[in-house]
């Protein structure tokens, strides 16, 4: 039976409000577990930090989403090996090498296919701002060059990268599900035409959060044709700290982003159940 997994991220676990107190790295990994969250996804590229949230994970039985960021072929090798010895559920790519042709960009992503097939678990390449996958016509024409390239969908840097007229044209739509056919994981933040992150909470963003709730089970549907009978499917609950939040004249957030974070995790249970069941679609 598949099955979603959401998980909560490390870094929007940062406060970064007037007070200036943070959370220990102990109390952020104890936070997300008695939240109920499946996993959690944290930067993979320090050996004792990853050791730390490893033998948490271990004994909390929840996963872990790795995230890295080499700027060259190379550069990944090291961080397999380290998610290697410090298991996770997959691992992301944010490719940051950005080479101007797609010519370029190919050579690269096809160094890293070829690492990624010597290790036991999925790498995947987000979909990222200031990356290689940064403009939504480059990372289609990697997709055209490409067409098995495993992607982690974060669509709200694309809605604010392209600025987007609302309501969304038929082509936006369409290149939309281009991205999510070949998406295994996402990353969920909501976005305006202006932000890259907007309170889900406040009625006046609704009509944004339904947009990307769409998106989102179009992606789910899309996964559940691809993936295998027994497969999990990630989603990570990604609302970062300032300057993504948004503050007021106080230096605060303007809403709480735990909360925030629950009730995308509860809208899209509600979508994840809506979604195609696997059993009525042809798996491939």
């Amino acid at each position: 039976m598949q099955t979603l997994a959401i998980y909560q991220s490390l870094w929007a676990m940062e406060r970064r409000q007037p007070d200036r107190m943070e959370w220990p790295l102990a109390e952020k990994l104890h936070r997300i577990t008695d939240g109920g969250y499946d996993g959690v996804s944290s930067e993979w590229t320090d050996r004792a930090h990853a050791r730390t949230v490893a033998a948490h994970a271990a004994a909390t039985g929840t996963g872990i989403e790795g995230v890295c960021f080499p700027r060259t072929v190379d550069a990944l090798k090291p961080l397999l090996d380290l998610a290697s010895e410090f298991p996770v559920t997959h691992l992301n790519v944010q490719p940051n090498a950005m080479p101007r042709t797609v010519a370029e960009a190919v050579g690269i992503l096809e160094g890293w296919l070829r690492l990624a097939e010597e290790v036991s678990f999925p790498v995947m390449f987000e979909t990222h701002r200031d990356r290689m996958t940064t403009d939504l016509h480059f990372t289609l024409d990697l997709l055209d060059a490409l067409p098995d390239l495993p992607l982690l969908a974060d669509l709200s840097h694309f809605f604010v990268g392209r600025e987007f007229p609302v309501p969304v044209s038929d082509d936006h739509h369409a290149e939309i599900r281009r991205i999510l056919s070949n998406a295994w994981a996402f990353h969920g933040r909501v976005a305006s035409r202006e932000q890259v992150q907007i309170e889900v909470s406040f009625p006046q963003h609704r009509p944004n959060l339904d947009l990307f709730l769409g998106w989102w089970g179009t992606g789910f549907d899309s996964w559940r044709g691809r993936a295998g009978v027994d497969d999990t499917l990630i989603f990570t609950c990604e609302l970062g700290p300032q300057p993504y939040a948004i503050s007021g004249a106080d230096g605060a957030d303007l809403s709480d982003r735990w909360t925030d974070a629950l009730l995308l995790r509860q809208e899209v249970r509600t979508v994840w159940d809506r979604a195609t069941p696997n059993r009525e679609r042809s798996v491939k």
